[in-house]
């Protein structure tokens, strides 16, 4: 049996390490994949090589290059690819970002922490997503 797979798109790396320690609560195998800005992911999701196709696309809003929006316009876009199942991962609460994204055919949103260094005052959001949907999405696809 193949292990279902997740792209994590984000280019800061303690929310890298946040999303991985969440990950690794889900007592699930699967494969993760990551990529610092659109461009790259879009590179891994059409390398025929890799042939990725993930169940999850976790994806960061805010990051050079080629950010979430930006991507998820290509996404959608391309035959072989729009299909994937994209979360949002944002710091911003922008009415305008949250509306353009669900726009482009979004699975979720997921306001990520703002604040490192007290966490109490964070919000277990991204532990909460893992446990309760992505968890169910990785075991359907098995």
């Amino acid at each position: 049996m193949k292990k279902p797979t997740i792209l994590l798109v984000e280019d800061d790396e303690l929310d890298i390490i946040s999303v991985e320690r969440s990950l690794k609560k889900l007592e699930i195998e699967y494969e993760l994949h990551s990529a610092y800005n659109g461009i790259e992911a879009l590179k891994l999701l059409r390398d025929p090589d890799l042939n990725l196709n993930p169940q999850v696309i976790l994806l960061d809003i805010n990051m050079p290059r080629m950010n979430g929006i930006e991507f998820l316009k290509v996404l959608r876009e391309d035959e072989k690819l729009k299909h994937l199942k994209v979360f949002i991962m944002t710091t911003s609460s922008e009415g305008e970002d949250r509306f353009g994204a669900e726009k482009l055919g979004i699975s979720g949103y997921i306001i990520k922490p703002l604040n490192y260094n007290d966490n109490t005052k964070r919000s277990d959001s991204m532990d909460a997503f893992v446990q309760f949907h992505l968890r169910k999405i990785l075991i359907e696809s098995m």
